[in-house]
């Protein structure tokens, strides 16, 4: 896996405008967000939110009213999901969504089909996977659904990284994982961007998780009302935001 080098100057992510209904109802208003290059970003607001949403639109899964979305200088508006993972964004969703029946090594290798080509042009797994989840490696010929939730959880990011995405987003990673696990989550991401470069979207609600951030977006009814960076997330706005 390539070190990505981005230049802070510029915005990896940039989303300006961004509207999206569900029928009649308007989910995401006006909202306008940057993740710059080697950077996490944490969105955060209660349930309900809109903060799945915005990273379904980001990843072309819904279709938005109005808005733009730009990841350097490629609009992103317009292209289906594969297009966008092959232009470097990683999805990890909210309860993960491995392929339980299929082996470790076949859950991986189905983030090969992010790659330019596909499958068609790659069937190697990137090695550097096991050196941020050793785990893993001895893992390979077991099924996906006879791992642990903090197992799939590596796993479902371990499969967004073969793709060599520049972007990753991360819905909820610590969502249902027991809380002594949770800890190793937070330090999978952090070796992520250490190792590789690549900047994280992240949604999360565990306050500690939200500090490795180093810049928040506040949501409520859809639109963003708060921003900063996570340094200086008031006690007001954790009681306000944070579920938990």
């Amino acid at each position: 896996m390539q070190l990505v080098t981005i230049s802070m100057e510029e915005p990896l992510l940039q989303i300006q405008g961004l509207t999206t209904c569900y029928g009649e109802s308007r989910i995401l208003r006006d909202v306008d967000l940057q993740v710059h290059g080697g950077q996490m970003v944490c969105l955060i607001g209660r349930n309900g939110v809109g903060k799945t949403t915005l990273l379904k639109t980001v990843m072309g899964l819904i279709r938005p009213q109005q808005g733009q979305i730009w990841l350097g200088e490629k609009d992103l508006l317009g292209l289906p999901p594969h297009q966008r993972a092959r232009a470097g964004i990683g999805y990890v969703p909210q309860g993960r969504e491995i392929i339980p029946q299929l082996t470790v090594r076949d859950n991986l290798r189905l983030g090969l089909e992010a790659r330019p080509g596909g499958l068609a042009r790659h069937d190697r797994l990137d090695p550097q996977v096991f050196e941020l989840f050793p785990m893993l490696a001895t893992m390979l010929e077991r099924r996906g659904g006879d791992l642990s939730g903090g197992q799939q959880q590596q796993l479902a990011m371990a499969r967004a990284l073969q793709g060599k995405p520049r972007l990753l987003l991360l819905d909820e990673p610590t969502e249902g994982i027991q809380p002594n696990v949770v800890a190793d989550i937070e330090q999978a991401v952090q070796r992520i961007m250490a190792q590789t470069g690549i900047s994280v979207l992240l949604v999360e609600q565990h306050l500690h998780f939200v500090r490795q951030a180093q810049t928040y977006y506040a949501m409520q009814k859809g639109g963003i009302v708060a921003s900063g960076p996570t340094a200086d997330l008031s006690q007001a706005v954790i009681n306000r935001f944070l579920s938990v």
